[in-house]
């Protein structure tokens, strides 16, 4: 494995594992509402198309690690609609 290669692993991991402080909190608090979904779908929309690249490009790292990022913020999303509609009940 090349160092660039290496340096795109551990740059994608640290914007991966970004979300799970805000995650593990959501899920504690069962909270989300100071947490924009706004930017969330647009996170996700360009996670989607980094996904999509790395596949045109047969790129794993990119693939890998955006695909990651992709199921995590797409779960911290959910939090927020499922929190919100029970919070609102």
């Amino acid at each position: 494995m090349e160092w660039t290669e290496v340096l795109g692993l551990v740059a994608g991991v640290c914007t991966t594992v970004a979300v799970i402080p805000q995650i593990r909190k959501a899920w504690k608090t069962k909270k989300t509402e100071d947490v924009s979904p706004g930017m969330f779908i647009v996170l996700l929309i360009g996670l989607s198309l980094w996904v999509v690249y790395g596949i045109t490009q047969n790129d794993l790292p990119i693939i890998a690690t955006n695909g990651a990022a992709l199921a995590l913020n797409g779960l911290m999303l959910y939090l927020m609609v499922y929190y919100k509609h029970k919070n609102d009940k």
